[in-house]
């Protein structure tokens, strides 16, 4: 790590000691008799240079909602390009990591349980050295805010005080430009994802005569979330709909074991959600997710899409949307390696081309391209290819489902209809039967 951004650093910690140890005693009277150490553990800011990264697993399916301790009731980014201050009230003092990642340039801020109350606009505007940011569920127990930046920054002090207009605290984060020479791998140098996958849990026995097994995959979630449409609907949210209204009707036939990537809004990793899928010995992987496109086109592209994998896209815009997909570790704040994901997509594909998987891929989205024709509306080229990560599935079938354009305001309506949804789940349910049936050499 460069000389100057950890001294930076450590400066920040004696800062956050002594104003956050201030800001408890006052904001909680029954902690007064703490000694400072002890407030600190609890109510301090860290500006973190060599500690370990969060990790990223994802929640028992059955996993209750998690505890708040302190809830973000407000949020504001002032300044400019010399220096820029990110301030987040919250309800009570937690103890808050903040470091930097470079490829893309981006300041993470993790805080312990902590609840968002922010509005829905909030990240949207680009201020001084922040270009935008996010916020949500990390991890078990951890919420992360995501502050891109316009270049490399240095984090100059992180404090918590008292709220100057009413309770609560504030936690404020300056932040100053630095030279990208200087800023190394920032202040989370050596830092790499913890990621559960690294050494995968062996697959479960499966016995001959089981049910298949259905991995459904609600794409994005937690501090990812996905495309923003028309109305503030969040793919993240929709998405996750349709994937439980799937698992209802599938479970519903008694015929398959589902298995869920996530239940709730969090955020799971791609490569976790290969782990899943590969520990569950899946038969069929069906990744569910809602595309937006910019306004100059909004009001007249739509429509559902089904992508397979291959290494060489169909066309543009499939490429286009896999690259995005593919970002959304990056955009979660995990430190993705440079070239990583292209060289195993390429790998694994050799490996996927000498298997009949990509053949029973095909069926299977050509089945559900039949079963959606129906009741919704496909997109105008509505079986595509591309290098999607998450489809990286050698020991089964996968497609990756968009359903349509949340940035087109007719279909953001419609998309957010129960009714709609239902039709679609229904739609996928059927595409499964048949599918399965033909595998089973059973008439349609």
């Amino acid at each position: 790590m460069p000389g100057g951004i950890a001294r930076r650093s450590r400066w920040g910690i004696k800062a956050g000691i002594a104003l956050a140890v201030g800001a408890v005693a006052a904001f909680q009277p029954a902690l007064a008799g703490q000694d400072g150490a002890g407030a600190f553990d609890w109510f301090g800011a860290v500006v973190a240079g060599q500690s370990t990264a969060a990790k990223t697993s994802p929640p028992a399916a059955s996993a209750a909602p998690q505890p708040v301790l302190s809830e973000a009731t407000g949020v504001d980014v002032i300044g400019d390009g010399d220096e820029t201050l990110f301030q987040l009230t919250l309800s009570r003092g937690v103890t808050a990591e903040v470091y930097t990642l470079a490829n893309p340039y981006r300041v993470i801020i993790d805080l312990p349980e902590v609840g968002f109350r922010l509005p829905p606009e909030a990240g949207r505007d680009a201020r001084g050295l922040v270009s935008s940011y996010r916020y949500g569920q990390f991890d078990e127990g951890k919420a992360r805010i995501v502050l891109d930046t316009i270049g490399p920054v240095a984090i100059a002090r992180a404090d918590m005080a008292n709220a100057r207009a009413g309770p609560g605290v504030v936690l404020t984060i300056a932040l100053k430009p630095t030279e990208a020479a200087i800023f190394g791998e920032g202040t989370g140098g050596g830092r790499q994802p913890q990621d559960k996958t690294a050494e995968p849990e062996p697959a479960r026995p499966r016995a001959a005569t089981a049910r298949p097994v259905i991995v459904i995959d609600a794409g994005h979630g937690g501090i990812d979330p996905g495309a923003v449409g028309a109305g503030n609907l969040l793919e993240k949210n929709l998405v996750l709909s349709v994937a439980k209204k799937v698992q209802e009707q599938l479970e519903k036939s008694g015929r398959y074991e589902i298995v869920m990537t996530r239940v709730g809004d969090v955020f799971v990793s791609l490569n976790e959600r290969l782990a899943i899928s590969k520990k569950a010995q899946s038969d069929l992987f069906i990744s569910i997710h809602a595309d937006s496109i910019e306004e100059t086109f909004a009001q007249s592209i739509k429509g559902a899409t089904i992508y397979t994998l291959s290494e060489r896209a169909s066309d543009a815009e499939a490429r286009a949307i896999a690259e995005k997909e593919n970002a959304s570790d990056l955009i979660a704040g995990l430190d993705v390696a440079d070239g990583e994901d292209n060289t195993d997509v390429k790998n694994i594909l050799i490996d996927l081309m000498k298997r009949e998987t990509a053949n029973f891929s095909a069926d299977f989205s050509r089945t559900l391209v039949r079963t959606l024709k129906s009741n919704v509306a496909l997109a105008r080229d509505p079986q595509r290819s591309a290098a999607f990560k998450v489809l990286r599935q050698t020991h089964a079938p996968s497609v990756l489902v968009e359903l349509g354009y949340v940035s087109n305001p007719e279909e953001s309506r419609q998309m957010q209809s129960a009714a709609w949804q239902d039709k679609v789940a229904t739609s996928i349910a059927t595409a499964v039967h048949t599918y399965f049936d033909q595998r089973a050499g059973r008439p349609e």
